[in-house]
């Protein structure tokens, strides 16, 4: 007889939580322990991703080779630990067998479409080995090609999905089968409307897993990565960090828009619209709890957080004469849309603009937004100087703009650093600013000592 899940949980397994056959079993005991949960989302096992990026920026012979028995090596240490490895072996072999065309394809013309293609193997394989770690624990679960319901449009490497088609698609055919069967699928990945694969960038399994969650309408989506939790900041950078046991979504949604790694800053909007609680917690050890984000929270602090995100880059625009400002800054916001830039955080003067730009989400290690042909049309308006190397420090709070006394406590053990750039004002929570990479580990220290110990 058919068990009707009304109320079930959607189970996301980050790269750690599925990196060999011990943390698989581990995961799979999770799955088990709660029979709610009915359809898990998988990220690649850990490190394969970086391998795949590195093969699709199109490596030489030598290199791709060692890349590919590296990957190899990672997939049969798995393999070999099952109890029946011939049912699953030769499915891999030839995922494997893809991933060494696709490379040689990169290596002679590559693209980001041969990108997306090569880089989602990592999620198809670990479901598949994640699957049958499953079936060998007697759980009754099947395999489910995220990419027949996950549609997108075709920005490579980091892909919008279709919300309405992914709602109408997975009720017609996921609903049902997660009635049958726990269901194994992969995040991160999607297809366009010319069936090609596509990617929705760097930590895009989370998303992936909160868009199915909203288009099922979930219970919880439950994230299992290898942290116990949301902390006051990054405990490998503080160990004093503080777990957050219960967080809203606006203020988790601000953490990780601004570094915060534990989630992926798009994951909590799906489960914002419908009002479905994420889970976080450690698949290395679930007794030690986790975060819990939800619609509100009582008594909210007015420092809530300390978030951390690197690889940025300032651009300082300086108007070439005098022409007025507000036609200064059309023409700057114009260039920026013309070339698909998403700015970050912007101050202005009266005729020159500091722009923040950030390049952490895409699945190519490369800052697209700063092309040579950007920099051109920008240059014929306003001298462009740019700054990398960067890091964006944000003090993430509650009413942070009502608040007297904010700026002295941020700032008064910052005194020794050279701030680049500040933002206040424009959010109600936030507080942000810029500084060289090398010495934010340093400030986000001094400040969460400050404001948190």
């Amino acid at each position: 007889m058919t068990r009707i899940y009304p109320q079930f949980v959607v189970a996301k397994f980050g790269g750690t939580s599925v990196a060999d056959f011990d943390a698989m079993n581990r995961s799979a005991s999770i799955v088990l322990a709660d029979p709610n949960v009915r359809l898990v989302v998988l990220s690649a096992s850990a490190g394969v991703t970086n391998l795949l990026v590195e093969l699709s920026e199109g490596l030489e012979s030598p290199q791709q080779l060692d890349k590919l028995e590296t990957l190899r090596t990672i997939q049969y240490n798995i393999i070999s630990r099952l109890r029946q490895p011939s049912v699953i072996s030769a499915e891999i072999d030839n995922l494997l067998d893809n991933i060494g065309q696709l490379a040689h394809t990169a290596m002679t013309s590559p693209s980001t479409a041969i990108s997306d293609e090569l880089v989602s193997h990592g999620e198809l394989i670990s479901s598949l080995l994640f699957a049958e770690v499953l079936r060998e624990r007697q759980v009754e679960s099947s395999w489910f090609d995220a990419r027949s319901v996950m549609r997108t449009d075709s920005n490579y490497g980091c892909a919008e999905p279709d919300v309405n088609a992914l709602a109408e698609l997975a009720e017609l055919h996921l609903r049902p089968r997660i009635e049958q069967a726990v269901m194994v699928t992969q995040g991160f990945i999607g297809r366009d409307s010319a069936g090609h694969t596509t990617t929705l960038g760097r930590g895009g399994s989370d998303y992936t897993a909160s868009l199915l969650g909203e288009a099922l309408h979930a219970a919880r989506v439950d994230i299992w990565t290898d942290v116990a939790g949301i902390y006051t900041t990054d405990p490998r950078i503080t160990p004093t960090a503080k777990r957050i046991d219960n967080i809203s979504f606006s203020e988790a949604s601000d953490m990780a828009a601004y570094g915060a790694k534990v989630l992926h800053p798009a994951t909590l909007m799906p489960a914002m619209r419908k009002n479905i609680p994420v889970f976080v917690g450690s698949s290395k050890d679930t007794a030690a709890g986790g975060t819990l984000v939800c619609c509100t929270t009582e008594n909210p602090p007015r420092y809530r957080a300390v978030a951390v995100r690197r690889k940025q880059t300032l651009l300082r625009l300086q108007g070439l004469d005098s022409e007025p400002t507000h036609r200064f800054l059309a023409q700057i916001f114009a260039i920026l849309a013309q070339h698909s830039v998403a700015v970050d955080l912007i101050t202005t003067s009266e005729n020159s603009i500091a722009l923040a730009l950030d390049s952490t989400h895409a699945t190519s290690g490369d800052d697209g937004a700063l092309t040579s042909a950007l920099f051109t049309a920008l240059s014929s308006h306003c001298r462009v100087e740019a700054e990398t190397g960067l890091a964006l420090i944000t003090l993430v709070g509650n009413q942070l703009t009502h608040a007297a006394g904010v700026c002295q406590d941020v700032f008064a053990r910052l005194e020794e650093h050279a701030v680049r750039m500040i933002c206040h004002g424009a959010s109600n929570n936030t507080l942000c600013f810029l500084l060289p990479g090398d010495v934010a580990d340093g400030a986000v220290k001094a400040l969460h000592h400050r404001l948190f110990e």
